[in-house]
């Protein structure tokens, strides 16, 4: 990898049942990530993926980029936008992207990393360290 190099982007749909799968795997049941009329109670716009369930699909595309989980040495991310999940059957789309910032002379590699969903950036400050 060289500095400027763009990574192939990924997507990944995310529907209401694989937040239902996400919950039962991590033990967040927080009704936020299921019941719209909780969400819109409590003043989101709707049902909304986990964070972390986001931050996942981001750290797959990165290890699918980089062919193997354990080239990762650091990796963070900030939440700017929640991930808004429609009741039906298609779900939405996050879309990731990356370029390589730099590449250190013991052949780390930091990506910048975007992430987007309908069109929206949803992290900040998203960035992985990798081994070359």
């Amino acid at each position: 990898m060289n500095v400027g190099d763009q990574m192939p982007e990924r997507t990944y749909q995310v529907t209401r049942a694989d937040l239902v799968r996400y919950a039962g795997a991590s033990g967040d049941f927080n009704p936020i990530h299921w019941n719209e009329r909780y969400a819109v109670k409590v003043g989101l716009p709707g049902v909304i993926a986990h964070g972390m369930l986001t931050m996942a699909l981001v750290g797959r595309a990165v290890t699918e980029w980089v062919g193997r989980p354990d080239a990762v040495v650091d990796y963070g991310v900030r939440f700017t936008r929640p991930v808004l999940v429609p009741d039906d059957d298609i779900g939405t789309e996050i879309a990731v992207s990356a370029v390589v910032r730099s590449v250190t002379e013991d052949g780390l590699v930091q990506l910048d990393i975007t992430a987007t969903c309908a069109g929206e950036k949803i992290l900040a400050q998203a960035r992985a360290t990798v081994t070359g």
